[in-house]
């Protein structure tokens, strides 16, 4: 019986960028979660799905 392969998400690479020998994250962290949780980028606020903290962007 084979075994199958785990697949990583398809979305959870676009949220770093790979320059070199570094790896840069696109997105900004929680500031109450720390920096292990990135905040989701919408067009007019960013959002936190973990403790739902939400920055609105002026404009």
């Amino acid at each position: 019986m084979a075994q199958a392969k785990s697949k990583a998400p398809k979305g959870l690479w676009n949220n770093f960028s790979k320059s070199g020998d570094a790896v840069t994250r696109k997105n900004k962290s929680c500031p109450k979660c720390g920096s292990g949780y990135l905040m989701a980028k919408h067009k007019d606020r960013s959002y936190c799905g973990k403790c739902r903290y939400t920055e609105f962007s002026k404009g």
